[in-house]
């Protein structure tokens, strides 16, 4: 073993003797960051680049490349995904792999390695570390979380450390800028062409032999995965490249033949890291009780552990609709109020106005009314995530999950649904085991995601009494605001089990989860968060809810009759009607006889069961791109035939009625029936791609959405019975 040494990490045998600026291949560096799960590799990421890509306290966060250019260079970072080891099983690490041999189409591979390992469970991380220095490209090792290390009273010595394994070492707090500069300085060095003096592992002669009849393997790493791991992505990737399948036959029956301990790898490389750290880390004589551990011990607790995540879920939800409402009656009365009313005044009576009122305003305003709901969700999701509570979370639902199945590996997309559906389907990728993520992203869209939200507050807000218990502390529409979430879940639970029996059987999962260190949630990072999901919002009601709002309203104004205006003009002279029920009765039938009506009509018979008139029919089938769009289908359906001074679309579905016997349109029954379709409908184009894209197989999007579209109608259908038969009508 090399003796001890005060090479500082700038100083390290890797690094070149000449300035970034002087070669001429500068501005084509590549630099890929890898590392394990949860070593704040996206945070360095975001804090190298300025790219605000979305971050969370645990595992599995990076699904996907990312690129962005280093602040103050022209050094390009990739940022991959976080894999234990180059054995790549899950689509995730298929991913790294295939991004580390240049195999995805467009990208060339990386010039050099940035590795990022965490300074307080350093031994863990570096058994990725001896297979990527097999690679052969230039390595600078991040030790990040340095600070976390020091609070535990575990010292390293980062030069001894950088000069054993001859690559720079920069100890870093990826949350502290000032830290960042001399890794930024080796970043420039490390070109393409400037290979380091690295020193791995040294595995045993017969697997080295054997690595070495695969040379169509892009370097002795991969093809040692490729010779080893069966069922793995490396194998199917060398083949897919042109690799020889006699040579890989061969190499494996000799393999076989010859007894070789593929498991001798494993020992040599946990042995290479003990010695390599042997008076590099210091820990303390008896280890330090962290507040991790402490407060581990209440949130995992079978009993407390499971109160709290209970408790946790039912704060989130009651927060979500007495926390916003004052910006949302800002946004309906103050905003979109005076918008509709100076339209109003500005333009003649005719299908200009109408399209602005009826379709533009009422439509998108109508949306738009929902961004605080959506923000504060994404807040508290963010806050959550960021302290590192989900991974407890998915730690305690584990027994829940494997009822279904599954794993707590599966929690973690599923709980991302509650957001969206589509990252969370991307998510999917970290589970292993196809069976299992095929499961979790058909369950995925049964989680009510924020699309859903504008459906709920609309109906909670206008049909269910403002009441609350508990001294003011509990309200009722919170309540039924926390079961339009849960209904997906409890619905979720036995479609997992069913798949799990039937077309997607298999053995149950293994589970194991790094729980991470428990931090304080950082603001910018949430705001990031919030943020992010307005603007996404925003942009959706400026383009598809923009769009569809006008579709619908086309649709809802076309085609306009003379007879019919005829009509019932003579039946309010004959009647007596005043001009305002003669222009309402007009526009009632008017919105009846168009082709949106049409339609509606042509459904009543199959959704009057529950309670729902052709109007509401119409706004579903309209809603069917993106269920959000129910909400302003709805403002322009209910806002056709209504003074522009009835801005207010709860008041407009309060005051509808059935047009046969004048009896209230909405009930308690019929706005509970209407919240439980869209809890459980696939409403959502978008994620029904993504899951077509995901699975490889187009007909799981449709087995997807018939399924769950049959299962939304029969669930609207027992809910309207069964509150009925309750007397929640009054």
């Amino acid at each position: 073993m090399p003796s001890r040494s005060t090479l500082h990490p700038s100083d390290a045998p890797s690094a070149p003797s000449h300035h970034h600026a002087t070669n001429p291949r500068a501005a084509a560096a590549r630099i890929a960051l890898v590392g394990n799960p949860n070593t704040g590799k996206t945070t360095l990421f975001n804090a190298l680049t300025g790219f605000r890509r979305h971050v969370a306290n645990y595992p599995g966060v990076t699904v996907e490349v990312a690129h962005g250019t280093i602040t103050g260079t022209s050094v390009e970072l990739l940022d991959l995904p976080g894999s234990y080891s180059l054995a790549a099983n899950s689509p995730d690490e298929a991913v790294l792999l295939d991004a580390l041999c240049g195999r995805i189409p467009g990208q060339p591979p990386p010039d050099a390695i940035l590795a990022i390992v965490d300074a307080s469970v350093l031994p863990r991380n570096l058994y990725l570390l001896s297979q990527v220095l097999e690679i052969g490209l230039p390595v600078v090792i991040a030790l990040n979380m340095i600070d976390v290390a020091q609070s535990r009273g575990v010292a390293i010595d980062a030069p001894e450390l950088s000069h054993r394994l001859g690559v720079p070492v920069v100890p870093v707090v990826a949350t502290d800028p000032r830290t960042l500069p001399p890794l930024i300085d080796l970043l420039r060095a490390a070109l393409p062409g400037q290979r380091t003096a690295a020193s791995g592992p040294e595995l045993p002669a017969d697997l080295t032999r054997l690595r070495a009849a695969l040379p169509a393997a892009p370097n002795p790493a991969i093809a040692l995965r490729v010779l080893l791991d069966r069922d793995g992505a490396a194998p199917r990737a060398y083949l897919a490249a042109g690799g020889s399948r006699a040579a890989l036959d061969a190499a494996r029956r000799q393999l076989d033949d010859q007894h070789i301990d593929v498991a001798a790898e494993v020992r040599a490389r946990y042995a290479w890291i003990g010695r390599l750290l042997d008076g590099v880390v210091t820990r303390p004589p008896q280890p330090v009780t962290t507040w991790t551990a402490r407060l581990d011990w209440l949130l995992t607790h079978r009993v407390w552990g499971a109160l709290v995540l209970a408790l946790v879920l039912f704060v989130l939800f009651q927060s979500i609709f007495r926390w916003s409402q004052p910006l949302m009656d800002f946004i309906s009365d103050r905003l979109m109020g005076s918008l509709a009313a100076l339209a109003t005044v500005a333009l003649p009576e005719g299908a200009v106005r109408s399209l602005l009122v009826d379709g533009l305003i009422a439509g998108v305003g109508g949306v738009l009314v929902f961004l605080p709901q959506i923000m504060i969700l994404f807040g508290l999701i963010a806050i959550l995530e960021d302290s590192g509570y989900i991974a407890r979370a998915a730690f305690m639902v584990d027994r829940i999950m494997r009822a279904a199945g599954l794993s707590g590996r599966s929690f973690i997309p599923l709980l991302s649904s509650f957001a969206c559906a589509v990252p969370a389907i991307m998510g999917a990728r970290v589970i292993a085991d196809r069976r299992d993520r095929i499961v979790t992203i058909l369950i995925a869209p049964f989680m009510s995601c924020s699309a859903r939200l504008p459906v709920y507050v609309l109906m909670t807000s206008a049909f269910i009494p403002d009441r609350y218990f508990l001294g003011g502390w509990i309200g009722l529409r919170g309540l039924v605001m926390m079961g339009m979430y849960l209904i997906g879940v409890v619905v979720a639970i036995p479609v997992a089990w069913l798949l799990k029996k039937t077309v997607l059987a298999g053995p149950p999962p293994g589970f194991v989860l790094e729980l991470p260190t428990y931090k304080l949630p950082r603001l910018r990072a949430v705001w990031q968060r919030m943020s992010h999901a307005g603007a996404h919002f925003i942009s959706r009601a400026g383009t598809v809810i923009l769009a569809v709002s006008i579709a619908v309203w086309a649709l809802a104004y076309f085609p306009r009759s003379a007879t019919t205006e005829q009509r019932v003009r003579a039946t309010a002279v004959a009647a007596g009607w005043d001009e305002s029920r003669t222009d309402a009765a007009l526009q009632a039938e008017f919105a009846r006889h168009s082709f949106l009506g049409r339609i509606g009509r042509a459904l009543e018979p199959a959704i009057r069961p529950i309670g729902w008139d052709w109007r509401i029919g119409a706004a579903i089938v309209a809603s069917f791109p993106a269920r959000e769009v129910v909400v302003s289908s709805l403002g322009t359906i209910f806002s056709l035939g209504h003074d522009a001074d009835e801005a207010d679309l709860r008041g407009a579905l309060a005051a509808a009625t059935w047009s046969d016997s004048g009896r209230p349109l909405f009930t308690v029954s019929s706005a509970l029936a209407l919240m439980v379709f869209f809890a459980l409908c696939a409403q959502c184009a978008s994620t029904l791609v993504m899951i077509g894209r995901e699975t490889g197989n187009w007909l799981w999007p449709v087995a997807s959405f018939s399924f769950m579209t049959a299962v939304a109608y029969v669930a609207a259908l027992l809910t309207a019975v069964i509150a009925r038969g309750l007397g929640c009508d009054g």
